[in-house]
């Protein structure tokens, strides 16, 4: 054991390469830097949904519209639930920049990319089998569901790229580069945007024309994005195939994606309930839970710029064996997120009548939402801990305990529904999401310190 340019150097075990402690400090700028911006890339995918709405609406058809629509859950399913790729290679690359292992940041780059393609072209492949039956499943109305399928024809041929720019962002990220991602991101968005007005209602494609502008802003995006991060790389520290290819690295990789996968599925799985149980309570109740859900996801998008910079901070402490480090990031996303969480809250709560007006023209359904809105205002507030814990437990790759708190979680909001939609009706459903949310957080942070403990324990 000896000292080192960067901090104390440890030595793990026989035949360990060595590892330094690389002080680094946290800072609310820091913090922020990374949050924003991603906070900020996050917001423009509702403008991208908005435009491909406006550009099919302008066809006058209901079906095209509804098509659209149905293709685009499928989408949302399809992609989201297969994120897990950027987020897997955000904790890795950041713990690879903590330690300062330029040859591992490229091989997890490559690793993850490579991976991309592989999982693009396995969707590619399946996609005559999603198109067969899952429009079908989601609309009754066989006008829609070709629509649908003809979007969907197009769109998926982008799968690889889509993936490809996963990888990308995940390595940026990782890094703490989130302002480049942010001008990728706006790039990847406003291509689309451009091109969807371009194809769609100048050359009168219509549906196809949105989806192919998706295809070509992918493409493009995954190219520029590519040539970004080669051009980071040092030829001195260029990982060999054997390197790249290792096969307790892709097992490693391939573990977290799978757990972040279960993670993904278990909490969509709880949100498809939540609509399913809503829907026995009326059609006024089921779309006033759908305007509110649009409450939560833009205080998950805030929330989620914030995981991100604890995802990028939590990995970069590891990797630098750095604890306090990481203890500040703790204080510092725990303080700016919660921060976050209480003035959405205070938002919703002064001006949710307008939000619901704006999404919704039904008096019926205003009235209802309105009713339940306090609940829907809360969930930022009940989540905050939630998305923080994620964020640190994905940067630290800690992903099997997230996948087990996460199971954990849903057994305790599956046990809630019965009673407290017995007893409160709609208002017991929502307090049930909130429980969720709250029971994620809570397991996670109890488990946390022991997690910690483990992991910087050869740098006590």
């Amino acid at each position: 054991m000896g000292h080192g340019p960067f901090g104390l150097t440890l030595m793990n075990g026989p035949g360990d390469i060595e590892q330094q402690i690389r002080p680094f400090e946290v800072t609310h700028r820091l913090v922020l830097g990374i949050a924003v911006p991603m906070t900020l890339g996050l917001l423009t995918a509702p403008l991208l949904g908005l435009t491909g709405t406006a550009v099919v609406g302008h066809l006058g058809s209901a079906e095209a519209l509804a098509g659209l629509a149905v293709a685009s859950i499928i989408f949302d399913l399809l992609y989201g639930s297969l994120s897990f790729l950027r987020v897997s290679t955000t904790g890795l690359v950041a713990q690879a920049f903590g330690r300062d292992d330029q040859r591992e940041q490229q091989a997890i780059f490559f690793r993850a990319l490579f991976s991309a393609f592989g999982l693009g072209v396995l969707i590619f492949a399946l996609s005559p089998l999603v198109a067969a039956f899952v429009p079908d499943i989601l609309t009754g109305d066989p006008a829609v569901a070709e629509v649908a399928r003809r979007y969907f024809a197009i769109r998926v041929l982008a799968s690889p790229v889509t993936f490809g720019n996963m990888a990308v962002f995940g390595y940026l990220f990782g890094r703490g580069q989130a302002m480049t991602g942010l001008v990728l991101q706006i790039l990847i968005n406003g291509t689309n945007i451009v091109l969807a007005i371009l194809f769609g209602v100048q050359f009168g494609w219509g549906v196809e024309g949105v989806a192919w502008a998706t295809v070509f802003a992918e493409a493009i995006g995954v190219i520029i994005g590519i040539v970004i991060v080669l051009r980071q790389f040092s030829s001195a520290y260029r990982p060999s195939r054997s390197e790249i290819l290792d096969t307790g690295k892709l097992k490693q990789l391939f573990q977290m994606n799978a757990d972040i996968l279960i993670r993904s599925l278990v909490l969509n799985g709880s949100v498809a309930i939540m609509t399913r149980i809503g829907a026995g309570f009326g059609a006024v109740t089921l779309a006033a839970n759908a305007v509110l859900f649009n409450i939560f996801m833009l205080s998950a998008f805030f929330l989620d710029g914030l995981a991100g910079a604890a995802e990028q901070l939590s990995g970069r402490a590891v990797g630098a064996r750095f604890r306090s480090a990481f203890d500040r990031m703790l204080r510092l996303t725990g303080l700016w997120s919660f921060a976050m969480a209480a003035l959405l809250g205070l938002f919703f709560a002064v001006f949710g009548n307008a939000v619901i007006n704006l999404l919704t023209t039904s008096d019926e359904v205003r009235q209802a939402a309105l009713t339940y809105l306090p609940w829907a205002a809360l969930t930022g507030i009940t989540g905050a801990l939630a998305f923080q814990m994620d964020g640190v437990f994905i940067g630290a790759t800690w992903s099997r305990e997230m996948r087990n708190m996460m199971l954990a979680s849903c057994l305790v909001y599956c046990l809630s529904l019965y009673p407290l939609t017995t007893l409160f009706g709609n208002h017991g459903l929502w307090m049930a999401l909130n429980l969720l949310l709250l029971a994620r957080g809570l397991f996670l942070a109890v488990m946390l310190p022991r997690k910690a403990r483990q992991s910087f324990a050869a740098a006590q």
